[in-house]
């Protein structure tokens, strides 16, 4: 059995909690992450993806729920000196890598920050050694320490972002649509970059995106979210094979393949929320239709959703 490192029960994120404004941002989702893993979190723009990642993280307070890292819960009062065990152990690459890098700073400053606020070097030529390590770690050299962000390309300025994160040698890291705003060619190197540090430093994701594709690629299971919930979680190969809920269904149908007699017949299914007609009282929650794959339904659907994917087999 793997190991659990990050638990979220009945996570919520409110904003403008009990005005007529109220979002729901993150309405009550419990999942599990596992060391070593990478678990990919897909929906469309605004579906709380992001504050999601952001809420584990302690960027946002959680309005309820609990996020539990290494048996620790993340969102109780905790001394400096707690706090800063926590945020060594997990770290973020941001979406934006433009946003993301101060421009005033040297690339070796930015780098070194967390270096410096846990004291992880003791002098001058260490901090700058392990930066130039860092630097090469991600593909960058160490003429690379003495810019600014300003001079680096998308793609370059995302694997400052990833050697930022990895200077603390965290165990767990959330990826925030850390692609998104790259070129098609560079995503790839990006992801490749992601997958090879996994594998040599035991790192373990929470990968979030809306391309469906790369998803597929660097995730191990995936979980689905549609305005704050979580409606589907499966094994990646099983949940592009057999989606059951709607939306991913809906999802899936949307990418496109290099494939011109598949696209002139690909047919686009829509989503409806009202298709589920679900009644006053009646209780909506994930359950476990096949083994290790979840669904967001009612118990009328668990049944009819059993029985399909009983009949695939």
């Amino acid at each position: 059995m793997a190991e659990k490192l990050l638990e979220t029960k009945n996570l919520k994120q409110y904003f403008n909690e009990g005005k007529e404004n109220e979002v729901r941002a993150v309405d009550d989702i419990s999942f599990d992450i596992y060391k070593g893993e990478t678990l990919g979190l897909v929906g469309e723009s605004g579906c709380g993806k992001s504050t999601t990642g952001r809420t584990i993280i302690r960027l946002y307070d959680a309005t309820d729920g609990k996020v539990i890292y290494d048996g620790v819960n993340v969102h109780d009062k905790k001394s400096k000196k707690d706090l800063k065990i926590f945020n060594r152990k997990m770290q973020m690459i941001f979406q934006d890598p433009y946003a993301s890098l101060n421009p005033r700073m040297k690339v070796l400053d930015i780098i070194a920050e967390g270096l410096d606020i846990h004291g992880l070097v003791k002098n001058q030529t260490e901090r700058k050694a392990r930066v130039i390590e860092l630097l090469e770690t991600v593909g960058l050299n160490k003429e690379h320490a003495e810019r600014y962000p300003h001079e680096f390309s998308g793609g370059q300025r995302q694997r400052l972002g990833i050697a930022r994160a990895l200077a603390v040698d965290p165990e767990f890291i959330i990826a925030d649509e850390p692609i998104s705003a790259l070129d098609v060619s560079i995503q790839a190197q990006v992801v490749n970059l992601l997958k090879e540090l996994q594998e040599e430093k035991g790192l373990t994701y929470l990968f979030i995106a809306h391309d469906l594709s790369m998803v597929k690629y660097i995730s191990d299971r995936i979980g689905v979210m549609y305005f704050g919930k979580l409606v589907e979680l499966a094994p990646a190969e099983e949940l592009y094979s057999n989606p059951l809920h709607p939306y991913t269904q809906s999802l899936l149908s949307a990418i496109p393949l290099p494939d011109p007699n598949y696209e002139r017949t690909r047919v686009r299914k829509s989503y409806d929320p009202s298709s589920h007609k679900y009644t006053d009282g009646e209780e909506i929650a994930m359950r476990e239709v096949t083994p290790g794959h979840f669904v967001f339904c009612s118990e009328k659907e668990f049944k009819e959703l059993k029985a399909i994917s009983q009949s695939r087999i």
